[in-house]
């Protein structure tokens, strides 16, 4: 099993979609200090806190998304999806 299959991450054979995705949450994490304004607009009951400990990693965001506003699972990876479909 690859360190991505093991991590919970598809291959890119099984979600053509991934590669691309991928590669955009990487340009956030590479630019999360200039974007982090963008996520506190989109997203405003995150705390200054939970920006510093999200620290560009996506998991994090949704996991706070989550626990801010009480949303599903499902529906915040779409929320997210929508807002880096935007940047």
């Amino acid at each position: 099993m690859t360190a991505f299959l093991k991590y919970g991450f598809r291959r890119k054979a099984d979600n053509p979609k991934w590669s691309t995705d991928q590669m955009n949450w990487d340009r956030v994490q590479g630019n999360w200090k200039q974007l982090t304004g963008k996520v506190k607009e989109q997203w405003g009951k995150l705390t200054d806190d939970d920006i510093t400990q999200i620290n560009g990693n996506r998991e994090q965001l949704e996991g706070k998304i989550q626990a801010r506003y009480g949303h599903a699972k499902d529906q915040v990876k779409k929320d997210v999806d929508d807002w880096l479909g935007r940047q």
